[in-house]
């Protein structure tokens, strides 16, 4: 459910959605989820001074905690 959160929120800010690839990577308590976009579209998904970024890692905080886990979202260059 995160991961699909994490890519609909990342088409929806890029030029290019077909290249968004998102990847998750399970623990037992914490999950890792890698965001890797276009190279151009790098700057949308982070925004200015990474205010973009941050907005996506706070959303995915709160949706992570109903879920009574732990997530990390890792924009991949």
């Amino acid at each position: 459910m995160l991961k699909e959160l994490v890519e609909f929120i990342a088409k929806a800010l890029v030029d290019h959605p077909d290249q968004v690839k998102v990847i998750e990577i399970e623990g037992e308590q914490t999950s890792v989820i890698e965001l890797k976009v276009a190279k151009e579209d790098l700057g949308k998904v982070i925004g200015k001074q990474g205010r973009t970024a941050r907005a996506i890692r706070t959303i995915l905080s709160a949706a992570s905690t109903k879920l009574r886990k732990r997530c990390v979202l890792e924009i991949i260059e």
